[in-house]
C-alpha cells in the first residue's frame, strides 16, 4: 500500500470523519490524524477553561465592585451622620459630642463585620441604625419663631393691585457698624408700571469663587428695590459653610433700600460688590419681581431650610428665573456663585458690548460707594452705577 492510502481510510473503515457525495456508490476519503484530534480536543478543554475564568473573574469584579461601594456607602454614612448629629442634637455639648463620636464607631464596626463575612447582619444593622437616624432627622423642621438677629427679624409680606405693590417689612436700616445700627422697617408702594430695569449685584467676601448675589429693580421715578435671600441667623449664631448642609439656619428673603444693603457691604464690612445690568424685557423683569414677592410670602407661612449647596442666595435667584423663563440650562457656576455673572453673561444676559473681563472691572463699585456713604438713598443709587457699561448715566 502506498503513502496515500496508508495516511487514508474510507468512511466504509469506520475510522474517521465521512464525507459523502450526492452520487450513490461513491465514498470520499477523509483523514484526521490522532494528533489533530488531540489539538481539537486541547483546543475545546481550553476553551471552556477560557470561559470558566472569565466567569470567576466576572464574579470576582462583582463582589469586588460591591465591597466598594459598600465601604464608601458606610464611610458617608459615618461622615454624614456624625455631622448632623454634631450640629444638630440637643443638648450640648456632651449629648452631641457623644452621640457625634459613638455613629463612626457603630458604621466601623459594621464595616467589620462585612469584611468577616456576616454581610447580611451587618446589612440589616445598617438600615436599622440608617432609618432611626432618618427618622431623626425628620423631626428637624424649620419655624419662623426664634430669637433671630435684628436685621432678619421679620418677614417680608407683598400685597398686589393692580400695577400697585405694597410691601411690608422693607428693610432700610441705618448701619455706622454691624453692631451699631438703626433699624428702620417701613411699607412702600412701588408702581410697576414704573418698572424699567434689573441689575444683578455679587458681593465677594470670600474670594473669587464664592459670592452673595442681590437683585435690585429700578423704577422711572428713581426708586431702587434690592432683593437678597440669606440665612436668617439666630442671636449668638455665625455663618457656616458646612453648618449649611444641616438644618442650622432658615432661609429668608428680604427686600429694602440699597442704601442699607449695599451700603452695609461697600463702606461696613469693606467687602467687594460688583454690578451688572441684565438684558430683561420689562415684562420678563416684571413677572420675575412677582416671583421674588410670592416665593417671600410662601415663606412667612411655610420656613424652609437654607442649604449651602442646593437653597442659598444664588439657587434662589436662578429657580425664580427659571418659573419664568423655562430652558435657561443648569450649570456650575449656579453653584459657585463667584462665577454666576459670568454664566449670565455666557447666555447674553448682561452687556455685551465689551469683554467680560472688562466689563467685570467697570462693574466694581465699592470704592464708589464709600466714597457717596453721606448721600440720600436716591444719589447713592444713581453713584454707584456711574461708569458701568449697559446703565445709560444721568
Amino acid at each position: 500500500m502506498g503513502p496515500q492510502h496508508r495516511r487514508l481510510q474510507c468512511d466504509r473503515d469506520g475510522r474517521g470523519p465521512l464525507s459523502r457525495s450526492g452520487s450513490p456508490g461513491h465514498h470520499r476519503c477523509a483523514f484526521i490524524s490522532k494528533s489533530a484530534c488531540s489539538s481539537i480536543a486541547d483546543i475545546s478543554t481550553l476553551g471552556f477553561g477560557v470561559a470558566a475564568n472569565f466567569s470567576r473573574m466576572t464574579l470576582a469584579f462583582a463582589s469586588a465592585l460591591m465591597t466598594g461601594v459598600a465601604v464608601l456607602v458606610l464611610l458617608a454614612s459615618a461622615v454624614w451622620g456624625a455631622l448632623a448629629l454634631w450640629y444638630c442634637l440637643e443638648p450640648r455639648p456632651y449629648a452631641n459630642g457623644i452621640a457625634a463620636l459613638l455613629w463612626p464607631i457603630f458604621c466601623l464596626v459594621l464595616l467589620v463585620s462585612y469584611w468577616r463575612g456576616w454581610r447580611l447582619r451587618a446589612a440589616l444593622a445598617y438600615a436599622l441604625g440608617m432609618a432611626l437616624l432618618l427618622l431623626w432627622w425628620g423631626t428637624i423642621v424649620p419655624s419662623n419663631a426664634r430669637d433671630w438677629t435684628p436685621d432678619v427679624a421679620r418677614n417680608l409680606h407683598g400685597d398686589l393691585e393692580g400695577d400697585s405693590l405694597t410691601l411690608t417689612n422693607l428693610r432700610n436700616f441705618d448701619w455706622r457698624s454691624e453692631t451699631d445700627f438703626t433699624p428702620h422697617w417701613e411699607t412702600r408702594r412701588y408702581d410697576l408700571s414704573k418698572l424699567q430695569s434689573v441689575d444683578l449685584i455679587a458681593d465677594y467676601w470670600m474670594g473669587e469663587a464664592i459670592a452673595h448675589i442681590l437683585v435690585s429693580y429700578g423704577f422711572s421715578d428713581g426708586q431702587y428695590l434690592v432683593w437678597s435671600t440669606e440665612v436668617r441667623k439666630h442671636e449668638g449664631q455665625s455663618f457656616s459653610v458646612v453648618a449649611g448642609f444641616f438644618k442650622q439656619s432658615e432661609l429668608v428673603i428680604l427686600a429694602g433700600d440699597e442704601r442699607d444693603f449695599l451700603r452695609l457691604r461697600t463702606n461696613v464690612r469693606k467687602e467687594d460688590l460688583r454690578i451688572y445690568r441684565v438684558m430683561l424685557p420689562v415684562a420678563i423683569a416684571r413677572a420675575v419681581l412677582l416671583h421674588y414677592v410670592d416665593e417671600a410670602n410662601k415663606l412667612a407661612i411655610h420656613p424652609r431650610w437654607y442649604n449651602t449647596l442646593t437653597t442659598n442666595c444664588t439657587t434662589v435667584v436662578f429657580d425664580v428665573t427659571r418659573m419664568v423663563e423655562t430652558g435657561i440650562p443648569l450649570d456650575w457656576r449656579v453653584l459657585f456663585s463667584g462665577y454666576f455673572p459670568n454664566y449670565a453673561y455666557d447666555h447674553q444676559a448682561l452687556d455685551q458690548s465689551l469683554p467680560f473681563d472688562i466689563l467685570l472691572e467697570k462693574a466694581k463699585f465699592s470704592q464708589r460707594g464709600q466714597a457717596a456713604d453721606s448721600l440720600p438713598s436716591a444719589e447713592f443709587s444713581r453713584a454707584i452705577r456711574a461708569g458701568v457699561p449697559g446703565i445709560p448715566q444721568n
